[in-house]
């Protein structure tokens, strides 16, 4: 078979418009940016509309929809993402398109449901002061629509994923955050003469305008995804296989809500433990000789300032391990234990090249990143002490999402719930110690992370012998203490030179990065074939670093290379 031929295989074994580990992952990773971006301009603009009582009526609102999002939605993309990979991988093309219409009907009914209960719930949920201002109900029901077509997406994306397709995920949600924004602030604006509570509500409609939206991208790329696979497949291959008839409906039902139930939990013990943290924190603060006011302000420097920083610092693990689902579903439908390794190898030199730089910038500039993003130099502390979490919570989200491409998905769940008893018990301690105080509370959040993080690992070296490669992780530390005092050194010369905490700190940041980029090339730490997974820059890269003898040119290329200047 010729190499062109083998390349084309490949090509049909991942699926129509199947992009790699790292595009996929540079693509969610840059629109889940830009989310960030417009969701932060918005909260500026409608702030101004409807002032602090309007934005308390509307977050009022919100986590009740939220909720009900959580409960409809989640572990749905990934379970319904897990079954397509398998199919597509076998070239099941009919059965991969029955598993999305089974999960496209069973969101409408869940979306009917939830919508529903959202709606009629309003009213009762300020009756038994669940909701402590009655001007909310409005801005509860608006948002109620929104729940059904959301529930809509979840299963689209699920299926778009499935066929290792990023990109219809990434631009939906960029139009839908970008359309919500847009709605929130003009209904808002507009409402506003009839009430602040008709004006939460015209912000809360925004949500149901984004997801419209998004329903509208995702059906184009449905489109055009139908388009390529007829053009692509033979009618034979379209058909039903034999086996086809002899699963049930109920059977693939089962199967999705197996995979998706554990992955739902897991992400309603996000809130759970926030909420506990909540009740124990402040508490024990007090314990440890701080005063009421002393203790709120130091819970709000560590779940307001230091976690939303580390949550912003692992945008693109959390990416990865979006990425990295299908294509570790594909590998193992095909029986192809090598790409199993090695996708799991790599999403996790990918964690650690990222992650740790990530963890020297915050841990080294954590005043001033505090002081440049929250005007709180006193948050320093805490953001400094919550900066290992980055590393933790980055294997933690790699490995779940491995082990969930593995199919999985119980594990994570149960080794989360082990994680979350360990926080709370560390947090009872650590925080009530006087020494510590809130950065006791930091490091019960860094030891939730790695006690997860570190448990999944165990169970991916037990399913496939992966163990973490540990002179690639040194030579990852050994840059990043070389970064970490060049980061501080060129802070303070250019804080020295002019005064100005955003230049100084922008400035120190970009050193670092090039110096620890740079170390890394030098002692090994990348290599080409880390290299060439890099989109758009990797291969240019790989030249400019061929030209200055920092990677050997290839016999065959220099041969080429030699017969062009002839």
């Amino acid at each position: 078979m010729s190499e062109k031929e083998v390349s084309n295989t490949e090509e049909e074994k991942s699926g129509i418009g199947a992009e790699s580990l790292m595009k996929g992952t540079f693509i969610l990773t840059l629109a889940g940016i830009v989310v960030k971006v417009i969701g932060a301009l918005n909260w500026m603009f409608v702030s101004r509309v409807l002032g602090g009582e309007g934005i308390g009526l509307y977050q009022m609102a919100f986590p009740i929809y939220f909720f009900a999002l959580s409960v409809s939605t989640a572990g749905v993309p990934v379970a319904i993402s897990i079954i397509t990979a398998e199919r597509v991988a076998v070239r099941d093309i009919f059965g991969a398109k029955r598993v999305f219409r089974l999960s496209m009907w069973l969101m409408v009914i869940t979306g009917l449901i939830f919508s529903a209960l959202t709606y009629f719930g309003a009213e009762w949920l300020i009756e038994w002061r669940f909701i402590r201002d009655p001007r909310a109900y409005s801005a509860v029901v608006a948002l109620a629509p929104a729940v059904f077509f959301v529930t809509i997406i979840a299963s689209s994306r699920g299926y778009l994923q499935g066929w290792q397709w990023m990109t219809p995920t990434a631009v939906s949600q960029i139009y839908e955050q970008i359309f919500r924004v847009v709605t929130m602030v003009l209904l808002a604006e507009l409402f506003l003469p009839y009430g602040l509570e008709y004006a939460a509500a015209g912000a809360s409609l925004g949500a149901l305008a984004g997801a419209v939206i998004a329903v509208i991208v995702l059906v184009w790329y449905h489109i055009k995804l139908n388009r390529n696979i007829e053009r692509e497949f033979t009618p034979e291959e379209l058909l039903p296989r034999e086996d086809e008839y002899e699963t049930s409906a109920l059977k693939i039902l089962k199967r999705i809500f197996d995979l998706a139930l554990p992955v739902s939990v897991t992400s309603i013990m996000l809130p759970v433990v926030s909420n506990l943290d909540l009740v124990i924190v402040p508490q024990r603060l007090e314990v440890a000789g701080y005063t009421v006011a002393e203790s709120t302000e130091l819970f709000g420097y560590l779940t307001g300032m230091a976690v939303p920083l580390i949550n912003l610092a692992t945008i693109m693990t959390a990416s990865l391990a979006v990425s990295i689902i299908p294509v570790l579903s594909e590998a193992k439908a095909l029986g192809n234990v090598a790409k199993v390794y090695e996708s799991t190898a790599s999403s996790m030199r990918i964690s650690n090249f990222v992650c740790f730089p990530a963890f020297v910038v915050v841990l080294v500039l954590a005043e001033p990143i505090a002081t440049l993003f929250y005007n709180a130099p006193s948050a320093g502390p805490a953001v400094a002490s919550c900066s290992i979490s980055i590393v933790l919570l980055g294997l933690h989200q790699v490995s779940t999402g491995i082990l969930q491409g593995l199919g999985h998905t119980n594990i994570p769940m149960i080794n989360m719930i082990i994680a979350a008893a360990v926080k709370v018990m560390l947090n009872w301690t650590l925080t009530a110690d006087p020494r510590l105080g809130i950065m006791g509370a930091a490091y019960a959040t860094a030891a939730d992370m790695g006690v997860a993080a570190f448990i999944n690992i165990y169970f991916i070296n037990k399913y496939i012998g992966y163990k973490m490669e540990i002179g690639k992780l040194v030579k990852t530390v050994a840059a990043s203490v070389v970064m970490a005092g060049a980061t501080w050194w060129s802070f303070q010369q250019l804080f020295a030179v002019m005064p100005s905490n955003t230049i100084a700190t922008f400035g120190a940041v970009f050193f670092g990065c090039a110096i620890y980029i740079a170390v890394m090339i030098i002692i090994g730490g990348i290599d080409e074939k880390d290299m060439e997974q890099v989109p758009i820059l990797g291969r240019h890269t790989i030249k400019l670093l061929r030209r200055i003898g920092v990677f050997k040119e290839k016999p065959a290329e220099a041969a080429d290379s030699s017969g062009e200047r002839q």
